[in-house]
């Protein structure tokens, strides 16, 4: 670290003086152009469902999540995210609905990048939501979750993704080799322009709860868990290894989740790769800081706005956040 000069020589609040001058000097910023908006996706038309957990938040159908995509583009925020809520009647062990290329991810995606070419879309290549157990994955004849037999179907829903016309899958599973995988698949049918954001830290993280209300896998998954192949909180190196391996199989951005909880795991990830790094403000986050707004604790706007700019301190190039319009409309201002 450079020498400063001692006191008082050196007076650091000099530059905290006035307005103009923190401007000035300001490390870090945050822009719309940092934010990608996750949204919860339902079949039909005309259905809007609140999500009790998340406030705030709804389940919506394409006609009327077509207006959330004219208010991102209006917004500047570059990525919209679909998060798919299945009829629980399309959800069977194998999850084989997710692989549908007249399913509800596909005709959605086709469908916004007819009427929003310049929106990007973003498309979760998992199985949970399709899956009657609510795992990630494929199961033995003992629950346990399967690798290489996942990975094979997982290539599945990616290519279906991508062949509809999404422009970043988001393999959020956790197994072993699925970029790789996917990436060789894209090569192979000549999508040589559809980009993997790999959630390559994805930790078994008590954060989520919110979101499995939201898409409905909750009830399914029980008092299971996803610790066979999500990462243990208590480990930092491990992420390295991930984040090494994914980028190695042809990732072209990587992904910590949770955010705020794991802010040094993107900040080693960051100065160890330099690639472009992303962290998610997952469902629990934004929770509680809306419940704690919501009952007069904390200054909503304020801690919204300093919790994105935590992330982007921290080394994140962009942020998953469900406070994204809230957050541009603010930066508009």
């Amino acid at each position: 670290m450079s020498l400063h000069a001692p006191y008082p020589q050196g007076r650091p609040r000099r530059l905290r003086r006035d307005e103009f001058t923190r401007n000035l000097v300001r490390e870090n910023a945050l822009t719309t152009h940092d934010l990608i908006y996750p949204v919860f996706l339902l079949d039909g038309r005309g259905r809007r469902e609140a999500v009790a957990s998340m406030p705030g938040v709804e389940r919506l159908s394409l006609d009327l999540l077509l207006p959330v995509a004219e208010q991102c583009v209006a917004h500047g925020i570059p990525v919209m995210a679909l998060f798919p809520v299945i009829d629980p009647q399309l959800k069977t062990v194998d999850g084989q609905e997710a692989w549908n290329a007249d399913g509800l991810v596909p005709r959605a995606v086709r469908e916004l990048k007819t009427r929003f070419p310049g929106l990007g879309i973003m498309t979760d290549v998992a199985l949970d939501p399709f899956t009657s157990h609510g795992q990630d994955g494929l199961l033995d004849e003992t629950g346990y979750i399967l690798n290489d037999e996942t990975v094979e179907v997982l290539v599945r829903q990616a290519l279906t993704q991508a062949e509809a016309g999404v422009d970043i899958v988001a393999p959020s599973d956790m197994m072993d080799g699925r970029i790789g995988a996917i990436r060789s698949a894209l090569e192979g049918r000549g999508l040589i322009h559809t980009r993997i954001m790999a959630y390559s830290a994805k930790y078994a993280s008590a954060f989520y709860g919110p979101f499995r209300d939201a898409v409905g896998s909750a009830a399914n998954l029980g008092k299971s868990n996803k610790k066979v192949y999500q990462m243990d909180p208590g480990n930092t190196d491990e992420a390295l290894r991930e984040v090494a391996m994914d980028i190695a199989e042809g990732a072209d951005m990587v992904m910590v989740k949770p955010g705020m909880p794991y802010l040094d795991v993107v900040r080693r990830v960051k100065d160890e790769f330099r690639v472009p790094t992303f962290a998610y403000q997952v469902s629990g986050e934004y929770a509680m800081l809306k419940a704690a707004a919501q009952n007069g604790w904390l200054d909503h706007d304020a801690v919204m706005m300093e919790s994105l700019l935590a992330f982007k301190r921290a080394g994140a190039d962009g942020v998953l956040t469900y406070f994204a319009l809230e957050a541009a409309r603010r930066l508009k201002a």
